[in-house]
């Protein structure tokens, strides 16, 4: 018979007048008591209500047995208020334990059960409330128990265990870490007197494992977290199945689980926990007090599984709960804000995740009735605070209204104040807020909105420890902000620091952890963008393999999936602008369509998603002509116009992308669409707006597109007055100014040829002429700008055109050293100016200005033959000249780098990037003038200077352009001699071609009539060319001198040294002169510089190949190399390459060794790129 039994059998025996009875009546409702705690069974709780009530009225005030009585229905209260919650219970407790110790005075043995039932009592009703003065009563009581209790004392534990749940929710109000300290050494005190079987060990085993939890999530020390989870799984043990706390130790062991996976990103963790809350539930049906907290952790737990794992059934299960959880907590009820709070953290995750508006909407109503429930003085009102400061934040980002970011700010610091710096919270708030201003500088540029937020991240950092579980958000948090503050100010340390702060994020978040992603990403992003700054090629495939790491780690259905795949796909968009691989363009469009899938109508980064999407496809038009891929930008613009409704801060933006693309288009259709969306666009952008300059030249623009193709005069009239504004608002200095003094100059001459009117035309040029004055390093605009000048000089005669060639020409040489590094831009800008050196000598000899002449054709040519044949650049000689130089060398080329990215990626005013690298840029070349010898650097060529080619033999320039083909003749000892030429380019590239086919042919078929045929074109060359240069060569040079010819265009394929009229009794150049070939005259000096500096060590090879693979025959080889050596071999040092030796290695290595060469073999030119010409070997070319 067990103790309740015994109980029932000595009450029945017991008459109801019995003296004893109410001490039987104590003792029954103490077994049942101990039995409901056992199992459960809610009748024997009430049972053992009745009993003491019935106890209690047999004891008057002075009755022995009233103050157990008492204590005993307060406990039994204290229980059925932990079962049911029912306030009047707890406040009848609280009374009847007060009535019992005051029957109980310090001298009482039971004084100190009734200490500690007062104290839990009021610990519960705090918990209710949050009225501190009861927590602080709960503690004073706990204190007063503890010490009635020495150590062999039966209550000692539970006075441990009650003094330290007590202080552990203190130190979770107030953030004192000598509360929980004190804590977890009470808790370990009191789990030392239970031992195993002890009916107090779970609890001290629950109590002790949530204060190692609350540590772990203060310092974030994982033995702390591991601890605690050891623990729970033991109290779970101690409490099987029917146990009352059951339900509460599932609950406490998912919750330490669900910090594991925090942490470590185990998804088994996350699984278990779900499960744990699952079995909690089901013991917590409909009516239980507990239920609301289940239905609250599991949902809190699916949604942190859909996060992982996108499962959609996962958030909408979890909404569900936070719904039927809510419905628990009426108005009134004391969880009902807390219930608020997650319900809207739920939906919040579904806005994030779908992108429907009407849910951010409610997650801001939710958080305002929280706030509403909790006014000052309510110890959750700082997290209320917090939580609707977030939603407004996202509120704003998604509708950009400035009036939420500043009620968020609001918030965020009010939230602050409470929580002084020693509170546990205080960094997540400094954080929290330090974000918000980090928008607010983002939307109105105040820098001191930016330097806050990096003071406060770097506060919350310094409160995050190595080891502490948030220091890798505070790193990345700050790491973007030091990257805002050098998007503003461009100061490379700022980047540099960003990148390092990200890496030591990615380093506190190894393979597995639930944040690494994050941590990819955002360095990834940073690394682009350093990129982007030096152009360094290494970060910018770092970053691409970044995004792809991250991408991994987030699979279909994970919120950020949609993130990543469009920033991998403007890395690798980037990439395809850079090298011209044309199948990242191709993957960029992939990857940026299967973002828009995750995007669907309604999400609320559609727009952007659309907008990324058909700006790809419109380059791929560009590149590829394909009139699908425009076709389906411009519905992809459309869609995204559709989405930026007016008030959009996007609709500027798409109304332009969209109108862009319908121009290329071209339809007549289109183009009144086109004017009407720039209209738009323009009154978006007010005067002061950053964008309006481009708004009112796309709108001139579109305006003299519609004009060519309707001629409606009016058009062309309102475009001329828009590009004067336009230009009025790009003062010098302004990277696009050269755009507008394009576009005007060509609009003002459409004008002249409808109207007549020479004040167009002479104002066209005079907006040209703008261009001499320009003094900032040249942009790929200026250059193109410039080379329009030129071409309408020429076009209307104009006498600008001589100062219009000499800008252009200084533009590109200025140009090209930015560019010099990059092979893709040098070949666009070779293929475009290719004949402006020659042009620029065909109008100086035009003119009569003979010697500038020479300076320009010198400084054209130069430029490229130096890039192409890379030779030794004034660069290279610069970093040859000593310690000084080579640093200022390095420093040449690092500024070049920048700035190159930086004009490339620029489309309105110069950001702070470019012009930092501007002043910088001009003062290293500055510092490199003042050095000896390089007071010309990078500044064009004097003819004075050049005159020294000709120091041993007259150079003869030879030049074909589109307007004329002249000579020169520049000897050492007076001005250029003028020699007109009565060929035109056009039949000077006849004879090239019809040459250079010859010679391809030379040996497949009739020798000797193609003899003949290689004979007429040698007459030709020395009739219209080459005679006449020596008819003027006689009167000034000896026969049998040394001539250099430096042929220009198509004169470089003809073998001018070659002709003559091959008739008998006459006599070919090769009787009159010997002849030598030179690219440029610069390069014939530097050469003799270069022969006079290895004269003592001067050797000399001749290679001949009479055998080359797959070529035909020559037969004269041998008879060649033996008179060369015949005639070198006694003055020079002398080696013979021919046949087997002469191979492709062979002869590379001869061209190292070297400084003399003679080649007796085939040889291969390249029209198009002349410096892919070849000669052909044993084993080949």
């Amino acid at each position: 018979m067990d103790d309740v039994e015994q109980g029932r059998a000595a009450l029945q025996e017991c008459s109801p007048n019995d003296s004893h009875r109410s001490t039987l009546l104590n003792n029954l409702g103490s077994s049942l008591r101990q039995r409901f705690l056992q199992h459960g069974d809610m009748s024997d709780l009430s049972e053992s209500i009745d009993l003491y009530r019935a106890a209690l009225a047999l004891c008057p005030s002075d009755h022995p047995n009233r103050s157990t009585s008492l204590n005993g229905l307060a406990s039994d209260l204290r229980q059925r208020f932990l079962q049911h919650v029912d306030m009047s219970d707890l406040s009848e407790s609280i009374d009847l334990y007060r009535a019992a110790l005051a029957l109980r005075p310090s001298d009482h043995p039971d004084q100190s059960t009734s200490l500690n039932g007062l104290a839990s009592s009021l610990l519960q009703r705090f918990l209710q409330h949050e009225d501190m003065s009861d927590l602080s009563e709960s503690i004073d009581l706990s204190r007063a128990a503890l010490a009635l209790c020495p150590s062999d004392h039966p209550d000692r534990s539970a006075s441990l265990n009650g003094l330290a749940s007590s202080l552990r929710n203190r130190y979770i109000q107030q953030g004192g870490m000598s509360d929980l300290s004190e804590s977890i050494e009470l808790h370990q005190a009191a789990l030392s007197l239970c031992s195993p079987g002890h009916p107090d060990r779970s609890m001290s085993l629950n109590g002790l494992a949530n204060c190692f939890a609350d540590r772990f999530e203060e310092q974030g020390v994982l033995s702390d977290l591991d601890h605690a989870i050891e623990l729970h799984r033991d109290a779970l043990g101690h409490r099987p199945p029917g146990h009352p706390d059951r339900s509460m130790s599932l609950n406490n062991l998912a919750l330490s689980l669900r910090n594991s996976f925090q942490r470590r990103g185990m998804m088994s963790d996350l699984n278990e926990v779900i499960e744990l809350h699952h079995a909690a539930l089901l013991l917590r049906p409909p009516g239980h007090p507990h239920r609301f907290m289940s239905l609250n952790n599991l949902a809190i737990s699916l949604t942190e599984r859909f996060e992982q794992g996108g499962i959609s059934s996962d958030l909408d299960e979890a909404i569900e709960l936070h719904r039927t959880a809510l419905a628990l907590c009426l108005p009134g009820h004391f969880n009902h804000s807390l219930s608020l709070d997650n319900l809207a953290d739920s939906v919040h995750t579904r806005f994030l995740q779908r992108g429907v508006l009407s849910d951010l909407d409610e997650v801001i109503e939710l958080h305002r009735a929280a706030l509403a429930l909790r006014p000052p003085g309510h110890p959750k009102r700082s997290t209320s605070l917090n939580n609707l400061a977030n939603s407004l934040r996202d509120g704003f980002l998604q509708r950009s209204v400035l009036s939420d970011l500043d009620e968020a700010i609001v918030h965020y610091r009010a939230a602050l104040v409470l929580h002084p710096p020693d509170h546990h919270l205080h960094s997540s708030f400094l954080s929290n807020l330090a974000i918000c201003l980090q928008e607010k500088f983002q939307q109105c540029s105040n820098p001191s909105d930016l330097d806050e937020a990096i003071g406060l991240h770097r506060a919350a950092l310094a409160l995050r420890p190595p080891g502490h579980l948030d220091r890798s958000m505070s790193l990345n948090n700050l790491a973007t902000s030091v990257h805002s503050r050098f998007l503003e100010r461009g100061v490379p340390s700022d980047l540099d620091e960003a990148i390092e702060l990200h890496r030591a994020a990615l380093d506190l978040g190894p393979l597995g952890h639930f944040d690494r992603s994050r941590s990819l990403y955002n360095l990834a992003i940073s690394l682009r963008d350093r990129f982007m700054q030096r152009t360094i090629a290494s970060d910018l495939d770092e970053s691409i393999d970044l995004h792809r790491a991250a991408l991994e780690l987030r699979p279909p259905g994970h919120s950020d999936r949609a993130s990543s795949l469009n920033e991998l796909a403007n890395s690798i968009k980037v990439r395809f602008k850079q090298r011209s691989v044309f199948a990242d363009l191709y993957e960029s469009i992939e990857l940026y369509r299967a973002a828009l899938v995750l995007h669907p109508p309604g999400h609320s980064h559609r727009s952007s998603t659309l907008h990324n999407l058909a700006s790809s496809l419109w380059e791929r038009f560009k590149n590829r002509g394909v009139p699908s891929d425009l076709d389906e930008s411009i519905e992809f613009h459309r869609a995204a116009l559709e989405l930026c409704p007016p008030g959009h801060s996007d609709r500027y933006l798409s109304l332009g992308n969209l109108s862009m693309s319908l121009g290329d288009r071209g339809l007549l259709s289109d183009l009144d669409e086109v004017v009407e969306l720039r209209r738009a666009a323009l009154m978006l952008c007010p005067p002061g707006h950053s964008g309006r300059s481009s708004s009112l030249n796309n709108l001139a623009v579109g305006l003299q597109k519609r004009f060519k193709r309707q001629g409606d005069p009016s058009d062309l009239d309102e475009s001329i007055d828009l590009h004067r504004v336009a230009l009025d608002l790009r003062p010098h200095g302004h990277v696009e100014r050269s755009l507008s003094i394009k576009n005007l100059a060509i609009c003002l001459q459409d004008r002249f040829h409808q109207q007549g009117l020479m004040s167009d035309l002479n104002e066209s040029f005079g907006v040209y002429s703008q261009l001499s004055e320009v003094c900032h390093v040249i942009s790929g605009i200026d250059l193109a700008t410039a080379m329009t000048w030129v071409v309408s000089a020429e076009l209307f005669k104009h006498s600008s055109a001589l100062v219009a060639y000499e800008t252009t020409l200084n533009f590109l040489d200025q140009h090209l050293a930015i560019m010099m590094f990059s092979s893709h831009y040098f070949d666009a800008i070779r293929e475009d100016a290719s004949s402006l050196a020659m042009d620029a000598f065909s109008y100086s000899v035009r003119r009569g200005a003979l010697t500038t002449a020479v300076e320009l054709v010198e400084q054209g040519r130069a430029i490229f033959w130096t890039q192409l044949a890379r030779f030794r650049t004034p660069l290279d000689e610069l970093a040859a000249s000593g310690d000084t130089g080579n640093a200022l060398a390095d420093e040449v080329k690092h500024l070049s780098l920048r700035l190159r990215t930086a004009l490339d990626a620029s489309t309105e005013d110069p950001n702070p990037e470019i012009r930092q690298s501007i002043m910088q840029w001009d003062d290293v070349i500055s510092r490199i003038r003042m050095l000896p010898h390089f007071a010309r650097f990078l500044l064009p060529p004097l003819f004075s200077d050049l005159q020294k080619a000709a120091e041993y033999g007259a150079v003869i320039i030879v030049n074909a352009s589109q307007y004329s083909c002249n000579v020169l003749i520049v000897m050492i000892d007076r001005d250029p001699v003028h020699i007109p030429l009565d060929i035109t380019q056009a039949e000077v590239s006849e004879l090239s071609s019809e040459f250079q086919s010859l010679v391809a042919q030379a040996g497949t078929s009739n020798s000797q009539a193609e003899s003949f045929k290689i004979v007429d074109i040698l007459r030709k060359l020395w009739n219209a060319v080459v005679g006449r240069v020596v008819v003027a060569l006689r009167k000034f040079i000896p026969r049998g001198s040394r001539i250099w010819w430096c042929p220009t265009a198509e004169f470089t394929l003809l073998p001018l040294h070659a002709a003559g009229p091959y008739g008998k009794g006459t006599h070919n150049f090769s009787h009159f002169y010997i002849s030598s070939y030179t690219p440029t005259l610069t390069t014939l000096i530097r050469a003799r510089q270069q022969v006079s500096q290895d004269a003592p060590n001067n050797h000399f090879v001749a290679i001949g190949q009479a055998n080359p693979e797959g070529g035909t025959n020559l037969r004269c080889v041998a008879d060649e190399l033996a008179v060369v050596a015949q005639r070198v071999a006694p003055i020079l040092s002398f080696t013979l390459l021919e046949d087997s030796d002469a191979t492709v290695q062979g002869a590379l290595d001869a061209l190292h060794q070297y400084q003399w060469i003679h080649l007796a073999c085939h040889g291969y030119p390249n029209r198009r790129q002349p410096f892919n010409s070849s000669f052909a070997m044993r084993d080949g070319v």
